[in-house]
């Protein structure tokens, strides 16, 4: 890894910019967001030592995530603020000062070039991407008219070995009645699926951003949802997918 640049040029002229907005008139009351969308690397990083099959699997990002919202963006006509960089740069749905928001190793597997990251460096990365990200996604949130955020995501379907049999899960702490109305619009549409809560992962100040910093700050209706990324791999998982999210947030904004 290069060391010794200046904090506040890490991203370069040919390096994208630290989050995309899609859609940004839409109408709807939803706020999406999609914080592990893309698999930039900053050219000042070089590839930070891993491969691109590395970077094409689920420790480089949520497989599949991305395409889902911009679906939804869409169907919805919702605004979504994306990330275009990898999670292993910096991870921006974590707190910038937990242990995995520049993770050494993920599932595993050693990130060299995130072995013994610099204050610089670390600095960097927090000031470039992450702070910009959320910047966007505070700015809109305070405008007043969204009513719900809805962060999207992808897991693996197998983690240090473990298997997780969900095929998506609703993420939440404070705001259970969101995340329980969406579970029960799934079930009654899909009653086949298996439908995790609080799975395969639980919110909490130490590990999450999204939910305790941008929506219980504000009291905001929100729910983190977690889909298999096995159901993403192609077009019409995608596709398949956003429609049966899309399905439960439509009910959830009819009252239904």
């Amino acid at each position: 890894m290069k060391q010794g640049y200046d904090t506040l040029r890490l991203l370069g002229q040919g390096d994208p910019a630290p989050f995309e907005v899609m859609n940004p008139g839409g109408s709807s009351s939803v706020l999406l967001v999609c914080e592990h969308a893309g698999q930039a690397i900053p050219a000042a990083l070089g590839n930070l030592g891993i491969s691109l099959k590395v970077l094409d699997d689920h420790v480089g990002w949520d497989i599949g995530a991305a395409e889902v919202a911009r679906l939804l963006a869409r169907r919805l006509d919702a605004v979504a603020v994306f990330q275009p960089y990898s999670r292993l740069v910096i991870d921006c749905n974590r707190p910038p000062e937990a242990f995995d928001a520049i993770p050494a190793v993920s599932d595993g597997i050693r990130i060299p070039g995130n072995q013994e990251v610099d204050i610089a460096d670390r600095t960097a990365r927090v000031a470039e991407i992450f702070e910009p990200f959320h910047a966007e996604i505070s700015r809109r949130l305070d405008e007043g008219r969204h009513r719900v955020a809805i962060s999207v995501h992808s897991f693996t379907p197998r983690m240090n070995n473990v298997w997780r049999p969900w095929d998506i899960g609703f993420l939440f702490r404070l705001d259970a009645d969101t995340s329980a109305r969406l579970r029960d619009s799934i079930t009654r549409r899909y009653p086949r699926l298996s439908v995790g809560m609080n799975e395969p992962y639980q919110v909490n100040d130490s590990t999450d951003w999204f939910v305790p910093r941008h929506c219980e700050t504000r009291g905001l209706n929100n729910s983190l949802i977690e889909i298999r990324n096995d159901h993403l791999r192609t077009a019409e998982g995608q596709k398949r997918w956003a429609d049966i999210v899309a399905s439960s947030i439509e009910d959830y904004l009819n009252g239904n």
